[in-house]
């Protein structure tokens, strides 16, 4: 068994880096939110990815921020960081400047921009197989990177390295994932990375998700992919459509920006963004308070 697979499987969530008006880091909102969401029954955080902004923060902002999750989570809940980027040397160097203490495993994005060819993805993969000192989740989501990792060199990647535990999946190719599903080791985890077929995901034998929805609602999306796991479609399915319009909502112009309007209206954090991100539009964030009301009434 794979070390640390059971460690992330059910609801993950992608935390948001809240800011105050200034642009400087909340780290008061920042707690809140981390309670919020352990509180709330999620399995595991993912701090520094996609949703937490992490391309806008700094290197002495990543060490704090990292810092201050391991004293705040206090290992109530397992701890990935996002470690990832499109040149291989300057992820390693990243990998060896990270204070490790009380994290559980890095997530690492497939390299984007410079669309490197398949075995240029195993390569850059293996090479950070061999530097981290946790197990690592590489992430596939070429809607962002223009770059895939195929069904072909994930299998190949879940095989040949065991501290690769497990992959982030987002590239909407329900295909792929298929055949990353059949085919792949036993104790070789498939994450959602697209809240809104979570649940067809977790039908198909899929371990769970790492969700933006959850900063929002980890009751109601732990608890969907909970029973959904065990079985109980019945339960899941009737969550899923209770959160599904405010999930697409949140994706309506932008995220994390539809996130933070929502964690704004319900009083966790304000919605500051990080240039270029901008707050989402008057008109999307009518529609996300409209959900909320609809969900919380």
């Amino acid at each position: 068994m794979r070390k640390g697979f059971n460690k992330f499987k059910g609801t993950g969530v992608a935390i948001v880096t809240p800011f105050k008006k200034s642009g400087a880091i909340d780290f008061e909102a920042y707690e809140q939110v981390i309670n919020h969401v352990i509180e709330g029954g999620i399995d595991f955080i993912v701090v520094l990815g996609t949703t937490g902004e992490a391309s806008t923060i700094s290197k002495p902002e990543k060490k704090a921020l990292i810092e201050f999750s391991v004293r705040t989570i206090d290992k109530r809940v397992p701890l990935v960081i996002g470690i990832g980027g499109n040149c291989t040397s300057d992820v390693v160097l990243a990998i060896h400047g990270t204070p490790f203490k009380g994290v559980d495993a890095i997530l690492s994005v497939c390299p984007y921009y410079n669309k490197p060819q398949q075995e240029g993805i195993y390569q850059h993969f293996k090479t950070i197989a061999e530097s981290s000192p946790v197990p690592v989740i590489i992430y596939t989501v070429p809607g962002r990177t223009s770059s895939n990792i195929s069904a072909a060199t994930t299998l190949r990647l879940a095989r040949d390295f065991q501290n690769i535990v497990g992959i982030k999946e987002a590239s909407g190719n329900l295909d792929q994932i298929f055949q990353v599903l059949k085919n792949r080791p036993k104790d070789f985890l498939v994450l959602s990375g697209d809240d809104a077929i979570t649940l067809p995901l977790l039908a198909v034998g899929a371990d769970g998700v790492i969700s933006v929805t959850a900063n929002a609602y980890p009751h109601e999306f732990s608890e969907m992919v909970r029973v959904g796991l065990s079985g109980d479609y019945i339960k899941a399915r009737s969550i899923h459509y209770k959160l599904i319009d405010f999930t697409n909502a949140l994706f309506a112009d932008g995220s994390p920006a539809g996130i933070k309007a929502a964690l704004e209206i319900k009083g966790l954090c304000h919605s500051h963004t990080r240039l270029p991100l901008v707050q989402v539009n008057k008109d999307v964030y009518q529609l996300i308070q409209k959900h909320i009301g609809q969900i919380e009434k």
